[in-house]
């Protein structure tokens, strides 16, 4: 088990820091961290993300096979969040929606794509159990 004061960390491409700074700090409210010329470092929900400057960005957008995210285990920080994401106009990859309706691992979710096509999903899961 993780230790609260461990940090997940994951490293991301970027194509332009100044674009991912308003990505994740302006609109998702992301702190940050640290900003160095090929990087900046976040505070992404409580871990660690590092957009790394690169020119292997993505040039289709597709959750799949690689996305990341937050899930919540409370249901206001998850609606906190979309509400926050509609206010300031944030286009979605994927539109909230309900998943595996009627089943054990029945959950909320919608996608987001950062400006260098890194897919991002958030979720909540009705029982908390299935959040692993």
């Amino acid at each position: 088990m993780r230790a609260t004061q461990n940090v997940f960390h994951l490293a991301i491409p970027c194509q332009d820091l100044d674009e991912a700074f308003d990505f994740y700090v302006t609109k998702l409210g992301c702190k940050l961290a640290r900003r160095y010329e090929d990087r900046i470092t976040l505070d992404f929900f409580g871990d660690q993300v590092v957009c790394h400057l690169s020119d292997d960005i993505a040039t289709d957008v597709r959750m799949y096979p690689r996305h990341f995210g937050v899930t919540f285990y409370d249901k206001r920080e998850f609606d906190l969040l979309l509400r926050l994401l509609r206010i300031r106009e944030i286009p979605f990859f994927q539109e909230p929606t309900k998943r595996f309706a009627g089943l054990a691992e029945e959950h909320w979710t919608f996608l987001l794509s950062d400006p260098s096509n890194n897919v991002l999903e958030f979720k909540y899961y009705e029982d908390p159990r299935m959040m692993y």
